[in-house]
């Protein structure tokens, strides 16, 4: 039993260790010091990177892109970045946003038992700071002023209170080979982010609140639309894409009419908020300065000035999420839904679709359905649609129950969002095209984020990998680069993919094989439509 105890405390130890430590991150890996690219110039000052070891993309790590969020401009719209003198070397990623992080046992059992990965990603060592507003960028070693390459804007997830613009699942590295230019930003997160408050937004110029997070996303691609020729890339010829909360975040930036003009196309993964009752990542300015006035009370603040006093250690330990955009009159004067409905979004074509078990890694930490308990769950979700839904999902083992019901809350969560994307833009007489991610394999499957690393080319080549998942990487990277490129993902050797004006209802599914199909939710898609449409009413009238 001691021996026992001994262990686990060695191991525990361990842990703590390897989840607390930091180091310096490099943008590029070597045993030797790597080359330097040609001096660029900004609107703020001279830049170079570094090249990667073969010589054949330039990294950009670490640039502001505004000034530091700190002191007095926290919870202050983004504020024009300094200008500097001489040469700044950016050869190593910023610290990424202020945000609480996984306990060391979360982390190890991730690591170790889902993602098979001891050393971890190399976000897990990565500093913390509210100084955060950088990006990062991956260009061919050829780019030069006059190139014109086209430019993806890649703005990561995290429920809008976790995550970097570093993860290597989106590293810019394959693209950048690839013929396109990758940025990637980091922007305020959770309290930083989103709080809200009436004297915050009286004190404001622009009368906002409670979207600092989107106006620094905003931000960057104001930043990179004034510079991103100098790089080589084409300010006319700009994708956004995200995934998850990054997703919501591109949804909220094709409707805000401060984003206009600063790029052409968008692509969503796994979430959207162009619903009439959002799930996640969008709330009510009511229900925002209620929680702002919360966290207030939370730290004993009777004032902005006392909050801005607090440190961010402190802050960042807040007991409430806040994990939503709102409807604050400047960034988003109306909700996204609203706008997309009155045809005010901006994107010219959509790339978006969701994964087929979306759901379940949410639904493990919060209990799955069984079947003794299935039925109540649905009855109490659903309410008087109910029976519909028990009709198209009927369950008479737990297995069926377990499956049933994440099929059920992922479709809720996630793919309806796209659902309604896909359905707006396309009656707009605009391109859209939607996708079903499929494919299983030994680390993350076809959960939530698990197509990230095929789409931007970053398999590892490792035993929990195949062969046929290297071959769909390869095809789902194509009809990316495709439609960043052109606006159309279809090209040479590839399954031809419609637009739902051409197929309406179907989804090409990127699985075992790759194929057109129809969309699997489509019988659950009206229930969940009427449903979110009774919570919008209910919601209103509370408001009134």
């Amino acid at each position: 039993m001691k021996k026992t105890l001994i262990a686990a405390a060695v191991i525990a130890a361990v842990i703590s260790m390897s989840c607390s430590s930091t180091k310096k991150l490099s943008a590029v890996q070597s045993k030797s010091e790597p080359s330097l690219t040609d001096v660029v110039e900004t609107i703020h000052g001279k830049v170079r990177g570094v090249l990667t070891e073969d010589g054949k993309v330039a990294i950009y790590a670490g640039i502001p892109y505004a000034k530091p969020p700190v002191g007095e401009l926290r919870w202050k719209e983004p504020q024009e970045a300094d200008d500097w003198e001489g040469i700044l070397t950016k050869d190593t990623f910023a610290p990424i946003a202020m945000q609480k992080k996984q306990s060391g046992i979360v982390r190890f059992i991730f690591r170790n038992f889902i993602y098979h990965d001891s050393d971890g990603d190399r976000e897990d060592y990565a500093p913390l700071s509210e100084d955060c507003l950088y990006l990062n960028i991956w260009t061919p070693s050829d780019a030069e002023p006059g190139k014109k390459y086209p430019v993806l804007v890649y703005i990561h997830g995290g429920s809008l209170m976790t995550g970097s613009s570093i993860y290597e699942t989106h590293d810019g590295k394959f693209f950048a080979e690839n013929g396109v230019i990758v940025v990637s930003i980091a922007y305020r997160l959770g309290v930083f982010g989103y709080f809200a408050s009436e004297e915050l937004a009286a004190e404001s110029p622009n009368g906002t609140t409670g979207n600092y997070g989107l106006l620094d996303q905003i931000k960057a691609l104001d930043w990179i639309n004034k510079n991103i020729e100098s790089f080589g890339g084409d300010r006319n010829n700009i994708t956004i894409a995200g995934e998850s909360a990054g997703s919501s975040s591109v949804n909220a930036l094709c409707a805000s009419p401060l984003s206009k003009g600063l790029f052409k196309r968008a692509i969503g993964e796994s979430s959207g908020i162009a619903v009439e009752s959002p799930v996640h990542t969008f709330r009510s300015m009511e229900d925002a300065l209620s929680m702002g006035k919360e966290i207030m009370a939370e730290f004993k603040c009777s004032s902005m000035e006392e909050m801005r006093k607090v440190s961010a250690e402190k802050l960042v330990k807040t007991k409430h999420d806040n994990n939503s955009m709102t409807v604050d009159g400047y960034a988003l004067p109306e909700s996204v839904y609203e706008i997309y409905r009155s045809g005010k979004n901006h994107e010219e074509a959509l790339l978006n679709g969701f994964n087929s078990e979306e759901a379940y890694f949410f639904n493990f930490f919060t209990g799955f359905a069984k079947k003794k308990d299935y039925e109540k769950k649905v009855r109490d979700y659903f309410g008087k649609y109910a029976d519909r839904v028990l009709a198209l999902y009927p369950a008479a083992t737990n297995d069926e129950a377990k499956y049933n019901w994440n099929q059920i809350s992922g479709a809720v969560m996630f793919a309806y969002s796209h659902h309604a994307w896909t359905t707006f833009v396309s009656a707009q007489g605009k391109p859209a095209y939607q996708y079903f991610f499929t494919m299983q394999n030994k680390i993350a499957g076809a959960n939530h984020t698990g197509e990230i690393i095929y789409a931007y080319g970053n398999l590892p080549e490792t035993k929990y990998y195949t062969e046929a998942d290297h071959g769909l990487s390869k095809m789902m990277s194509q009809y990316w680069l495709n439609f960043i490129k052109t606006g159309n993902p279809n090209g040479e050797n590839l399954p031809l993919w419609h637009t739902e004006s051409q197929s309406p209802g179907t989804v090409i599914e990127f699985g075992e094989s790759v194929h057109e199909r129809e969309n699997p939710y489509k019988d659950l898609y009206p229930i969940i439509e009427a449903l979110m449409h009774d919570k919008a009413m209910e919601a209103q009238g509370r408001q009134e």
